[in-house]
């Protein structure tokens, strides 16, 4: 009985993905549908599926799309008061005409709007800007779309709303999230600026691959030899240099809160002096900071700290209409994440379905989620043990993480990653 069920289990898994695969289905639709079905073909009576994993489940990501909706009440905010479009062209102008200084600009830029904007019409809205200012200075047309996707890559990786997705589903901790954000964060803007450099060279233009070698080898220097003299430092001395250096978080949280306190401080200023002005004051260019600097330094709630940049928003660009917009804001925010919000109601449907209810709520299966009992022998038997293992096997089926791909997280992916919990891997 049991090897008919896995069969069918299978076969309805292939099924929803080729059906994605070639658009005969949404994942809107496709993730209920699944999740309905899995605990069905395992042995879940009909009642507890409606229950158990279509209600429960419906509310299981219920922080995550929460965020989501408060972190696009933000986008919207900065698309309609003009800070993001103006954000650009600040820093294009800063840059000057140097082919790779405004790229490598433009790619911080775009990086930094994307950890708070979010959203088709925000990428419409900022490839518009940056794609033509780009083209100005003879950045090619494959160069100019790679550096704005990979900017959109970098910000979604430091993107707090995906890192509360992350939390909720894969059971982590801010913490571990945001480690593993920051080494991915590095990795990337090293690969950027190599391909930025490689495909200008490759456009015609002169770029200085001697300097910019020069200033990157000396920046992996400087961090090569601080790590191998703190490596070098007798136990004892070590232990005595980290107690003095236990006081520089304090100190740099008092620094930034202070700096924070500054930036209200002269928006307030600016508002009794100049609110009728329809010129993007500098404090607005920190709005997609605040919420992350809150998150990572004072380790503020995720909602707690979009309400923040919300008011820091509506404060740093007030005007006479002000209050409309931060209105509009709020209700464009809720209208334009609903997309992603009915797929997070269809993950965590899919979540439940796999990973089963709370605990509280299994008292009809004492010996355990009928799925999970049916999928955990046949997982253990095929994850990966070592190290190397594991690299082989994600670096593979990367390719199906693509749009549309059966392991895009915004599709079958988290269902996936739920089966792989399933099987016990970490």
């Amino acid at each position: 009985m049991a090897t008919i069920q896995l069969f069918l289990l299978l076969a309805v898994f292939i099924a929803f993905v080729l059906l994605m695969f070639r658009r005969m289905i949404p994942a809107l639709l496709a993730l209920p549908i699944l999740a309905f079905s899995i605990p069905l073909i395992s042995g879940v009576n009909i009642v507890d599926v409606f229950t158990l994993v279509l209600g429960n489940g419906a509310t299981r990501l219920s922080e995550a799309y929460t965020i989501a909706i408060f972190g696009s009440m933000l986008s919207i905010m900065m698309q309609k008061t003009g800070v993001a479009e103006s954000f650009i062209k600040t820093g294009a102008e800063l840059s000057g005409d140097k082919p790779w200084a405004i790229s490598m600009v433009m790619l911080i830029l775009i990086s930094l709007l994307f950890t708070t904007l979010g959203g088709l019409g925000a990428i419409i809205m900022v490839s518009t800007v940056v794609l033509p200012i780009l083209a100005s200075v003879g950045v090619g047309p494959v160069t100019t779309v790679g550096i704005f996707l990979t900017g959109l890559s970098i910000g979604g990786i430091m993107n707090v709303g995906n890192w509360a997705v992350y939390t909720q589903v894969l059971k982590l901790q801010t913490d571990e999230v945001q480690s593993f954000a920051l080494v991915m964060l590095g990795i990337m803007f090293v690969i950027s600026m190599i391909y930025i450099t490689i495909q200008l060279y490759r456009d015609g233009h002169e770029v200085n691959v001697k300097r910019i070698g020069v200033i990157s080898g000396s920046l992996a220097a400087i961090g090569v030899v601080i790590y191998l003299l703190w490596s070098s430092i007798p136990d004892p001395a070590r232990d005595s240099l980290s107690n003095f250096l236990s006081f520089m978080p304090p100190a740099i949280q008092y620094l930034i809160g202070g700096g924070l306190a500054l930036l209200v401080l002269l928006t307030v200023i600016r508002i009794f002096r100049d609110s009728g002005s329809e010129k993007t004051y500098f404090t607005a260019y920190f709005i997609p900071i605040v919420p992350l600097v809150l998150i990572l330094v004072f380790k503020i709630n995720f909602i707690a700290a979009f309400i923040a940049g919300l008011a820091y928003g509506y404060l740093s660009t007030y005007r006479k209409n002000s209050l409309n917009i931060l209105i509009r804001s709020v209700l464009d925010g809720g209208a334009v994440v609903m997309p992603a919000v009915a797929l997070m109601l269809g993950i965590g449907m899919l979540l439940n379905a796999v990973m089963g209810p709370p605990q509280t709520m299994l008292e009809s299966y004492p010996d355990g989620w009928p799925v999970l009992l049916l999928l955990k022998p046949v997982m253990e038997s095929i994850k990966p043990d070592t190290a190397t293992g594991y690299l082989l096997l994600f670096s593979l089926a990367a390719p199906l993480a693509l749009y549309r791909g059966p392991l895009n997280v915004w599709g079958m992916g988290y269902g996936i990653a739920a089966i792989f919990l399933a099987g016990g891997m970490p």
